[in-house]
């Protein structure tokens, strides 16, 4: 049983990691403004001569040695988070057209927003560790003592500043992702709650991974 329900958050956790991605990627296409740790990491990608993924990587491994002093332990899932997102990110914005069309663009920024929910509930639910911009926020919570909505802020404002003046996408899609990604997250956290025993509750704290 034990061994049944361990498969199962395992794949939970690499499906949700690789959709994750992919949705980034999606996003990107869509070109109607992406999330400020994605507007982040497209800024500095127009700066740099890697890909969208490797930056994503990058950002994740210096983030990670932030939590050292914040005491923070890494799990399995955060580690998986720094490269399997990286990777799907990249396959993706290989695989996938720049569309066009408004509308077809206005579909792909809604597809590409409930796909990163899915993604989320999936992560979240697999229970091994948060990925390492959640970390970052949890650890300077508990070290500072300020209240977890003040650190997030500060910390999104920070990384979609920087991101926009270095050339990322701000738009529309931000907006949509920052009022639309939690209570997604919320709504689909009991369906999946039926088909993994043992995910994150409905009436838990929602943390959006990054």
């Amino acid at each position: 049983m034990l061994g049944r329900v361990l498969i199962r958050r395992l794949v939970a956790l690499y499906v949700g990691l690789w959709l994750y991605g992919f949705s980034m990627a999606v996003m990107v296409r869509a070109g109607l403004g992406l999330d400020p740790w994605d507007v982040f990491h497209q800024g500095v990608a127009r700066h740099v001569p890697i890909s969208f993924g490797a930056v994503t990587a990058a950002t994740g491994v210096a983030v990670l040695l932030a939590w050292i002093p914040l005491r923070q332990r890494p799990g399995l899932g955060t580690v998986s988070n720094v490269v399997v997102i990286a990777v799907s990110v990249d396959v993706g914005l290989w695989l996938l057209p720049a569309w066009e069309m408004i509308a077809a663009r206005v579909g792909a920024m809604g597809a590409a927003v409930l796909l990163n929910a899915i993604a989320t509930v999936l992560y979240i639910g697999a229970g091994m560790g948060p990925g390492p911009r959640d970390g970052l926020m949890t650890g300077l919570v508990r070290r500072t003592g300020v209240s977890v909505w003040v650190v997030r802020t500060a910390i999104e404002v920070t990384v979609l500043s920087t991101g926009w003046l270095l050339g990322g996408s701000v738009g529309i899609g931000t907006l949509v992702y920052a009022f639309g990604i939690g209570p997604l997250i919320q709504l689909l956290i009991p369906a999946v709650n039926r088909h993994l025993p043992g995910f994150q509750k409905a009436d838990e704290p929602v943390v959006v991974p990054a």
